[in-house]
């Protein structure tokens, strides 16, 4: 089966992109969905790692420990998700507040303590990015524990600045599929516009010298009795 020239990649990822743009928004103006949110892509970010981690760690202990970060991470995305849409409404809302700054702080702290533990103590290999990414997450867990004023708004904002970012990347990225795209489509259109200027030659009435090329050639002897018979 021949491969395709072109895709449609740049159609989703304007799509995506837009998406985006549309929940940075959202979240920047009603904080109440950043608790919502927050709670959605820690339970699936907990939940899409189970199968391909446990699978893949050599050591039971290494299996452990981690599968009791997922679940915790689910738990803790859950009770978010509550807080999101039935917490912040009861007259508990100022304790569901603070309460979403220690949670986030545990999970950050211990994403970093979970990662430093495997690779320090049990071996685990790692990259450079990785390594730099849990730095992070255990800085940002320390500093949510000391911030007494976050507020999910922040979190609102920081959401936002990520969207538009990633939205101006899959929008570029889209861009670059679309023109290909196009690109493809014009040559496709020049292809048949060929295909037709000489479909259309074809069809068009002979004149006489080019009855007489395309006539079969005579075999050399007939043309020679048929010059010998002009001669007599």
């Amino acid at each position: 089966m021949a491969k395709r020239k072109y895709g449609y990649g740049w159609l989703i990822k304007w799509i995506v992109a837009a998406i985006l743009l549309v929940v940075g928004i959202i979240m920047a103006i009603e904080f109440e969905v950043v608790y919502t949110i927050t709670g959605i892509v820690i339970a699936m970010y907990s939940l899409f790692r189970v199968y391909p981690l446990l699978k893949t760690l050599n050591k039971e202990v290494l299996r452990t420990i981690n599968l009791i970060e997922i679940i915790i991470g689910v738990v803790l995305g859950g009770v978010m998700i509550y807080a999101g849409i039935e917490g912040l409404k009861s007259g508990d809302a100022d304790t569901w507040r603070k309460l979403f700054r220690w949670f986030l702080a545990f999970f950050f702290y211990f994403r970093g303590l979970v990662f430093f533990v495997s690779t320090t103590f049990f071996d685990e290999k790692t990259e450079i990015p990785k390594f730099i990414f849990h730095i992070i997450a255990l800085s940002l867990g320390a500093v949510l524990i000391m911030w007494d004023t976050f507020e999910a708004e922040t979190l609102g904002f920081l959401f936002l600045f990520v969207s538009v970012s990633s939205a101006v990347y899959l929008g570029f990225d889209g861009y670059g599929g679309y023109s290909k795209y196009r690109k493809y489509s014009k040559s496709l259109n020049s292809k048949k516009e060929k295909e037709a200027e000489v479909k259309y030659e074809k069809d068009l009435p002979k004149d006489d010298s080019q009855k007489e090329k395309d006539l079969p050639e005579q075999p050399k002897e007939e043309k020679e009795k048929q010059e010998e018979t002009y001669i007599s």
